[in-house]
Parts: C-alpha cells; sequence; structure tokens
C-alpha cells in the first residue's frame, strides 16, 4: 500500500482564497503566507486555550504492532480505513 501518492482533494477540502480554491502548490503558498502577515500585527486572545482543557479526553486503546501491521494490510487505499470507506 502507498500511502505517499499524491491525490488530488476534492473541492470542499482545498483551502479558499480570494474566492478560488487553493489547488496548485504556489495558490497555497501565497494565500498562508499573506494571511500570517495580516495575523502576526494583532491581538491575541487566549482565552480559546481555556476551552481545549474542558473537552472530554478520550482513553487511548493501547495496540500491539501486530495489531496495527493486520489492520493496516486490511485497509483499501482507495478508501478511509473506517466502516463508513469513505474515498
Amino acid at each position: 500500500m502507498n500511502w505517499i501518492n499524491k491525490r488530488k482533494l476534492p473541492a470542499i477540502e482545498a483551502i479558499k482564497y480570494n474566492g478560488c480554491f487553493c489547488i496548485e502548490i504556489d495558490d497555497l503558498w501565497l494565500a498562508l503566507h499573506l494571511f500570517f502577515n495580516i495575523a502576526q500585527d494583532h491581538q491575541i486572545n487566549i482565552r480559546v486555550l481555556y476551552e481545549i482543557s474542558n473537552k472530554v479526553s478520550m482513553v487511548w486503546v493501547y495496540f500491539s504492532k501486530v495489531e496495527f501491521i493486520s489492520s493496516i494490510n486490511k485497509c483499501n487505499n482507495l478508501s478511509s480505513p473506517d466502516l463508513n470507506k469513505l474515498t
């Protein structure tokens, strides 16, 4: 299973800037660069960080390396490794 194949994202998952989806890497870089420059001089409201601690944490179920490899080998490389099998 090749996990590094280049995949084209559906438009709904792409970042949108100036009304256009950033599908090309140069467009994405420009959008992120401009957003960073706009935001760097703004004040930060750290109160949003307090909300993070109020979230319920999940318990991590431990698994072995063998279980992991077995699960990965059962996955289809054209869909997500979940029951819904979304592509």
